[in-house]
């Protein structure tokens, strides 16, 4: 069996992780890659502006899933989340592409999610709410996985798509509900993963309880420029995110939208169209094993 560069140093990694290593997710040394996370409200898969004749003739021959799983190829992501996800088909077929496992969410309405992630998905739970889903909300997304990360340890990755608008009356519901059900893990400062379109920006009181919950945005910790994500001809806003807590919140590198490639339009071209009408959000993180 052919073990790419990339295999041999997560396996270097994995071997350099010792049991006096309690609940650390993230090995030093330079043989070990970085982790590699990108969240990406993906448009259903049929490319954005979706009426033009292209972005048609690509959904037509079958060529979505292909073309979206070779761009994100080139960024060697580990962990790459889905709002507004494809049909299960198409989510499956990207997930082979890239060589990774994945999960879906079902939606409260037309707007599934799916976690797509190089390392074993031990568990998932759609709407941990351990009730019933209410009906006003989470009609997006919300789901919590677990991931087995190369030195054993776990990863919890919540993947969420929050309600939509400008009003934030639902979303002020749905945080704290989604903040309650992550309580033990924070407080027990176990490494976790936010990764989603929340559709809120920056600058306002959603984001704060994120903050005050003991979140950290990645972006915010060392992105550069204002970090729109949203459109992908002209993007003016920043509802996308991969935020972090616990020890994998020390590790953030990098952290920024990729206006860059199929992933926007080229503004000077009629036909031109992107994968979305969003922009993938990139994250790394030092010395994943």
């Amino acid at each position: 069996m052919n073990v790419s560069r990339r295999q041999f140093c997560a396996a270097l990694g994995a071997a350099a992780v010792t049991t006096t290593a309690s609940h650390s997710l993230l090995a030093d040394g330079p043989n070990v890659p970085p982790l590699r996370v990108i969240a990406y409200n993906v448009y259903v898969c049929k490319g954005w502006p979706d009426d033009r004749s292209l972005a048609r003739k690509a959904v037509q021959h079958g060529q979505m899933a292909r073309r979206l799983a070779n761009e994100l190829a080139l960024y060697d992501p580990d962990i790459v989340n889905f709002s507004e996800s494809p049909g299960e088909a198409i989510a499956k077929e990207v997930a082979g592409y890239l060589g990774m496992n994945h999960v879906r969410f079902p939606s409260g309405g037309n707007w599934p999610g799916t976690i797509l992630s190089r390392f074993e998905i031990l568990e998932s739970v759609n709407v941990p709410l351990g009730t019933e889903r209410p009906k006003e909300l989470f009609t997006r997304h919300w789901g919590r996985a677990v991931l087995k990360l190369p030195n054993g340890d776990p990863l919890i990755v919540h993947s969420a798509h929050l309600y939509p608008g400008p009003d934030p009356v639902r979303r002020l519901k749905e945080i704290p509900a989604m903040l309650a059900t992550m309580k033990p893990d924070l407080q027990a400062g176990r490494s976790m993963l936010l990764i989603g379109d929340l559709n809120h920006g920056p600058d306002t009181e959603e984001h704060k309880l994120w903050l005050d919950a003991g979140w950290v945005d990645t972006f915010d910790r060392v992105g550069q420029g204002n970090g729109f994500t949203i459109k992908a001809d002209d993007p003016a806003g920043r509802i996308d995110y991969v935020m972090a807590a616990g020890p994998i919140a020390a590790r953030i590198r990098e952290s920024r939208p990729l206006f860059e490639g199929a992933f926007r339009v080229n503004t000077a071209d009629g036909q031109s169209f992107a994968l979305s009408d969003h922009l993938p959000q990139l994250a790394v993180f030092d010395g994943s094993p």
